[in-house]
């Protein structure tokens, strides 16, 4: 069963597809830049529990991102 979360949500280990990037344009351009898109595949890595940052792999590149940005990324798991 697929279901709907963000990056800072996700359990390290835990793979999906990047369905939604909720922010403003200068924030959406600069995930895009990093290579966080819009139907891309992304696995995260780790993550802290009190808002630390949180490191997620896209492609051959492991990213690490504040919690905030994290928040902002939507992936479908499952």
């Amino acid at each position: 069963m697929k279901k709907s979360t963000d990056l800072a949500s996700m359990a390290p280990g835990e793979r999906g597809r990047i369905t939604g990037l909720i922010s403003g344009p200068g924030l959406v351009r600069r995930l895009e830049e990093i290579g966080l898109r819009v139907g891309q595949r992304v696995s995260k890595i780790s993550g802290m529990p009190l808002r630390g940052p949180v490191v997620v792999q896209v492609g051959g590149t492991r990213v690490a991102l504040g919690h905030g940005m994290a928040k902002k990324v939507i992936v479908e798991t499952g």
